[in-house]
């Protein structure tokens, strides 16, 4: 796109979701631009340990679950795109993963979340403490001895955030998407029921049509056209640790936390959940949990040095759900955040919805429990 020129489509956020969006927006042909507050792909995005949990396309009917489905259906279908588009491994990987639980709450919660997998027909196995060992030699003692429930979930996925947001960028950039980091939106400009401009730190942009994807600073901006989300950023704390091989192959979640092993022998631990404003600092008591929790389950990882921790801000909804669509009463702007632990995992099948939308499609998954502003 040429300095001068107006582009069709102004993207308001360079995350995950707004990169796969211009993504899908050059492959379809439109003149996009993205901007960004800072680096883009840097912030929650960036942060995650990139999970991807199984979902089964042919039994899925409420709309959060087709969404989750659609999105899991093209990650494997992309990997394979943009490594041939880039030269980039994303990292997609089919792993698998195994839930744990050493409570009697746990537990509970454990067989339950596998009746609901099962009636989904999804698969998932519960597995003896010896098939755990089998499995994972790592395990052996724990299973042993304080493991009370393990599944396993073969159709579990991961991919690795930082190559996933640079194969992506560099996809939108071979196609044209002009990127401009370090530019911020401040406000926008209305005419009517439109949209003129947005408003930022270098001054006014113009397009035919907005979105804004700006992840837990969504809520600021949409405030200014008086639609309130309830987005709210939920601080994560991660740690990784480096050894010289992976001491396990499979993801291994418990409640909430997890870790992820990747081929080069780092072991990624998440992740608190907090909230703290925009700080993204990482603390003493949360640094410290995730590696009590690491060392509990893996002992190998004892004697393993932790190499970094980090903190990302998540944007979280009231009712979990994202927020996707047009925005109320504007004609020609649109949204796509909220999406909570699940921007990655849901970020393709956001992209396609939302371009279908912006087209003037009938998008393939019903946006209703998704209306940006609903109360």
């Amino acid at each position: 796109m040429s300095a001068n020129s107006t582009p069709e489509i102004l993207i308001v956020g360079g995350g995950v979701v707004g990169l796969s969006l211009a993504y899908e927006l050059a492959v379809h042909g439109s003149n996009v631009q993205l901007i960004d507050r800072a680096s883009v792909g840097r912030e929650a995005s960036w942060a995650g340990a990139g999970i991807l949990p199984p979902v089964n396309r042919a039994t899925a009917i409420d709309p959060l679950d087709r969404l989750r489905a659609l999105s899991h259906q093209l990650h494997r279908e992309w990997a394979v795109r943009l490594r041939e588009e880039t030269g980039v491994d994303n990292g997609y990987r089919e792993c698998g993963g195994l839930y744990l639980a050493r409570s009697a709450g746990e537990v509970a919660s454990l067989h339950a979340f596998a009746e609901m997998l099962r009636d989904l027909e999804i698969e998932i196995e519960r597995l003896t403490p010896s098939e755990v060992a089998e499995l994972e030699p790592a395990l052996s003692d724990v299973a042993a001895s304080q493991l009370k429930a393990v599944y396993s979930l073969p159709g579990e996925a991961q991919l690795r955030n930082p190559d996933h947001l640079k194969a992506l960028r560099l996809a939108c950039e071979r196609r044209g998407v002009d990127i401009v980091a370090d530019r911020e939106a401040t406000g926008f400009e209305l005419s009517n029921s439109r949209l003129a401009a947005v408003q930022t730190t270098t001054g006014p942009l113009h397009a035919d049509q907005y979105c804004i994807t700006s992840g837990a600073w969504t809520q600021r901006l949409l405030m200014q056209v008086g639609i309130s989300t309830g987005i709210m950023p939920i601080r994560g704390q991660m740690v990784m640790f480096k050894c010289e091989v992976p001491p396990f192959r499979r993801i291994l979640n418990e409640g909430p936390r997890y870790l992820v092993p990747r081929d080069d022998g780092r072991v990624l631990v998440g992740s608190t959940e907090e909230e703290a404003g925009f700080d993204k600092s990482t603390t003493p008591e949360g640094v410290g949990e995730l590696v009590a929790l690491a060392r509990q389950l893996v002992p190998e990882l004892r004697d393993a040095p932790i190499e970094n921790s980090w903190a990302g801000l998540r944007p979280g909804s009231f009712d979990s759900f994202p927020y996707i669509g047009r925005l109320s009463g504007i004609d020609n702007a649109f949204a796509g955040a909220g999406h909570y632990r699940s921007g990655l995992h849901m970020s393709p099948g956001t992209a396609v919805v939302l371009r279908q939308l912006m087209f003037g499609e009938e998008p393939e998954i019903d946006l209703t429990p998704f209306r940006v502003g609903r109360g």
